[in-house]
């Protein structure tokens, strides 16, 4: 894995287990984990999209684009890749999860506190999909 992934995941794999830690409950890090989940997926996605080896060189994912519909999220990932992102095994997959994670991102980040089921579920499914992805 390329370090700049590495250190990405090391550090958002950092908040979650420390969330998870916390006698406080996972709540104490509802802003950090909301920062911390769409940056993991944007760096998922990427990560995924290098190792197919379909990401162009210097490309980048906004973490905007994925709570966008679906199919105005692969118009604008497909700028940023060298093959039809229909091609791309999991894209849906991945970008259903990436909507889950970013769609109420801002609201985790500036509104009021959510349940633990809300934030665990986010976190599964982050973590669900990595798992997935990394051992393709």
């Amino acid at each position: 894995m390329k370090e700049k992934y590495k250190e990405i995941f090391d550090e958002v794999m950092d908040e979650i287990e420390s969330s998870l830690k916390d006698s406080r409950g996972i709540t104490a890090h509802q802003r950090r984990l909301a920062f911390s989940l769409s940056f993991g997926m944007i760096n998922l996605l990427e990560f995924y999209l290098n190792k197919l080896n379909v990401l162009k060189p210097g490309a980048k994912i906004n973490h905007l684009w994925l709570k966008k519909k679906r199919d105005n999220a692969k118009k604008l990932i497909s700028s940023q890749i060298t093959s039809q992102i229909d091609s791309i095994e999991n894209i849906d997959k991945i970008l259903d999860a990436a909507f889950k994670i970013e769609s109420e991102r801002n609201e985790l980040v500036y509104g009021k506190k959510v349940s633990e089921d809300a934030l665990n579920e986010r976190i599964n499914l982050f973590l669900d999909l990595k798992k997935e992805l990394e051992n393709d």
